[in-house]
């Protein structure tokens, strides 16, 4: 049997929340085409460890200018390099995934099944190399916005794009026990959706397709959507707005996540531009969460 591929990882110890989240941002920003995972964790100490694990070996001089515009010379020069096998990082990551819940949800590993009060619905996602996951801020405030969605309405075309590891397909497949279509940019992420969504026995009901924006054509064959939600990134939620706003039924609901607060006012302004209105905004560990509705 062949040895598990190595991945490569870069970390650095910052000294509090705020510039980690900066540097998360940046990191997001400047990463969002290479195969990598990001994650973010507040030590006992609360400092702030940083670590992004690359399926290949990175570019150590351009990923430490990214640190030093958001953060600092010195910590750009703190950055730490080194390879690790790839069973070794799921388990480390397995560490940090603590139960995540969110109002009738709650997303947990496997190491946690037991954990799950019966009153809940349970989403289990395994730590794997799956790119574009974003962070638990992030996915509990389109959960808890789903919830809230789902005491009011019964959404029959639902998309999700960007789907990550498929957490927020599959929370919508079991509440609504119905189908779910879910995009991915990243291979990867694709493979470990649909690994996901088959752990979680909703395989039947969401259909895990790749594709860049709304570029395939299953998006008019599922469309238009009653309900959009999208955990991604600021930039890439800016440049959807209008072909979003093309694949939505009249008075349909978007869940929108993936940003800093400070980045919600101009997601937002993009679209009201395209006749969405803002009906909530959570933030969450200085991530906001949106939820809009297409004009009537």
């Amino acid at each position: 049997m062949n040895p598990a591929p190595a991945t490569h990882r870069a970390r650095v110890t910052l000294a509090d929340a705020t510039t980690a989240k900066r540097l998360v941002d940046a990191l997001t920003e400047a990463l969002f085409e290479v195969e990598a995972a990001l994650s973010a964790f507040e030590r006992p100490d609360g400092r702030w460890d940083v670590t992004v694990d690359f399926a290949d070996a990175p570019n150590e001089a351009g990923l430490r200018d990214s640190v030093a515009r958001a953060a600092g010379e010195t910590m750009a020069q703190a950055i730490s390099f080194d390879t690790v096998e790839a069973r070794d990082w799921v388990k480390a990551s397995l560490e940090h995934l603590v139960p995540v819940p969110a109002g009738r949800f709650v997303v947990f590993g496997g190491h946690d099944r037991a954990k799950v009060p019966g009153n809940k619905l349970g989403i289990e996602i395994e730590a794997a190399l799956a790119f574009g996951t974003g962070h638990h801020g992030t996915t509990r405030g389109c959960l808890l916005l789903l919830d809230q969605v789902l005491k009011a309405h019964h959404p029959q075309r639902v998309l999700d794009l960007g789907t990550g590891t498929g957490v927020l397909a599959i929370a919508a497949a079991k509440a609504l026990h119905g189908r779910v279509l879910a995009s991915d940019i990243d291979a990867p992420s694709v493979r470990v959706a649909r690994d996901n969504a088959r752990l979680n026995e909703t395989g039947h009901l969401v259909r895990v397709i790749r594709a860049s924006g709304f570029s395939a054509p299953e998006f008019v064959e599922h469309g238009p959507f009653d309900l959009v939600l999208a955990n991604i990134l600021a930039n890439p939620l800016r440049q959807l707005a209008g072909p979003m706003a093309q694949h939505l039924a009249p008075s349909a609901l978007v869940i929108l996540s993936g940003l800093l607060t400070s980045q919600a006012t101009a997601v937002i302004a993009a679209y009201r531009a395209r006749g969405l209105t803002p009906l909530r905004h959570l933030k969450i560990e200085g991530w906001s969460s949106l939820l809009l509705r297409s004009a009537k």
